[in-house]
């Protein structure tokens, strides 16, 4: 199980990315092809072509942390299809570990809850729990 603060998002390539390339090379591909900022402490998960692999590239404020899994048998699966245009998907923790553990979760249901993304809070403008107390009185 991961446990990351609510603020850092989860950005998986839809596109198989060679994973031969280091630190340097998977921060090109995540301007590239996530097309976000490889400092900002988010993670950046890649997949090889035959998605039995998969890197995963994060910055913590004094270098690149890359962590890298094989799977023995099977595949890693994308538990969502990017939306149209979008070379990239979204994930929570959980999402990510169930996939880090070869988990196919395409099949799966979640419950309705209601739940604000970091992302949502930040383009509303709400920066603290403050924020969202003063919203709602």
């Amino acid at each position: 199980m991961l446990t990351l603060p609510a603020s850092v998002r989860i950005y998986v390539a839809a596109e198989a990315v060679d994973l031969r390339r280091g630190f340097d090379g998977l921060a090109a591909a995540t301007r590239s092809v996530i097309r976000e900022d490889p400092l900002s402490g988010h993670l950046f998960v890649f997949t090889n072509r035959r998605r039995n692999r998969v890197k995963v590239l994060v910055w913590d404020r004094t270098g690149y942390l890359l962590l890298y899994k094989r799977l023995e048998r099977g595949t890693f699966h994308l538990p969502l299809q990017p939306e149209e245009g979008s070379r990239h998907v979204e994930l929570d923790a959980a999402e990510l570990g169930l996939m880090l553990e070869g988990v196919d979760l395409r099949g799966a249901g979640r419950r309705k809850r209601w739940r604000r993304l970091p992302h949502e809070a930040h383009d509303a403008g709400i920066t603290s729990p403050a924020g969202v107390l003063a919203r709602s009185l």
